[in-house]
């Protein structure tokens, strides 16, 4: 079986760096593009530390003709809605997957990635966390939620470094939707102050300091008794191992399919 050719955008940022030395520690997959806004020209393998591998880091506003002249089968993205946003056509429209990790993207936005998937013919995976342990966690929140019933308030606090741009975490939202979803009739309340009675909702609760890289907790709070489901990452390693197994399952896939990181985890 051939190599997994794989691109990265955002290949120089410290998630990008960490997906290329775990790409090319890995049998059955190589890194065949690059694209950065920095480092353009560089060999994407010395600015990720692990020597030359005659693969250079690329302009992002050349996307479409690189993934071509490159082969790539397979791009991931795990950097901010905007660009995401604006590369996933671009790339669906030049025949190559997709491996999403990006958060903070809107309704809209999903739905043109989505629309780009299905037009063009191409799988991909959109994720607010490519964790294998989360894909437990969230399990979990589930099975919790429709065991307890809705008698039970809910309440969601998540955490993470001071340099994570958009709140509540994509990871945190994936949870309450999953939550909702089996309990139904409840909103979201983001934070509180002021004079705010409980009612029926989910309490979501966003922390932001140093170095966190990402922790999240589920309260299911009675009377008398609390049970809480939490997961936390020690390092970016966990969503770079799940990120790299999702690049090689989704270029064996249906196409025209845009899937979800449990999908992965259920082979």
């Amino acid at each position: 079986m051939s190599e997994v050719r794989a691109a990265l955008v955002g290949a120089c940022g410290r998630m990008g760096q960490m997906i290329v030395r775990r790409i090319m520690a890995t049998e059955g997959i190589t890194v065949a593009a690059a694209f950065d806004l920095l480092n353009v020209g560089k060999d994407v393998g010395e600015v990720a530390g692990i020597g030359k591998i005659d693969v250079p880091v690329s302009d992002p506003a050349e996307l479409g003709p690189v993934l071509r002249e490159s082969g790539t089968e397979v791009l991931l993205d795990f950097t901010v809605a905007a660009a995401t946003a604006a590369n996933a056509p671009v790339a669906a429209a030049a025949g190559v997957n997709l491996i999403i990790g990006t958060t903070g993207l809107s309704a809209e936005q999903k739905a043109a990635i989505v629309d780009s998937v299905t037009r063009n013919n191409v799988a991909a995976v959109v994720s607010s966390n490519y964790s294998i342990g989360v894909g437990a966690f969230f399990k979990l929140c589930r099975d919790a939620a429709r065991y307890l019933g809705p008698d039970y308030d809910v309440e969601i606090v998540e955490a993470h470094h001071n340099q994570k741009k958009d709140a509540p975490s994509g990871t945190a939202l994936t949870a309450a939707d999953i939550v909702r979803e089996e309990l139904g009739g409840k909103e979201y309340v983001y934070g509180r102050s002021g004079v705010c009675p409980r009612g029926k909702e989910i309490g979501i609760h966003s922390i932001r300091g140093g170095d966190i890289v990402g922790d999240h907790t589920v309260m299911f709070i009675g009377n008398s008794e609390r049970i809480e489901v939490r997961h936390q990452a020690h390092s970016r390693e966990v969503f770079v191992g799940g990120a790299v197994m999702a690049a090689q399952w989704v270029v064996r896939q249906k196409k025209g399919v845009v899937y979800e990181m449990s999908d992965v985890l259920a082979g």
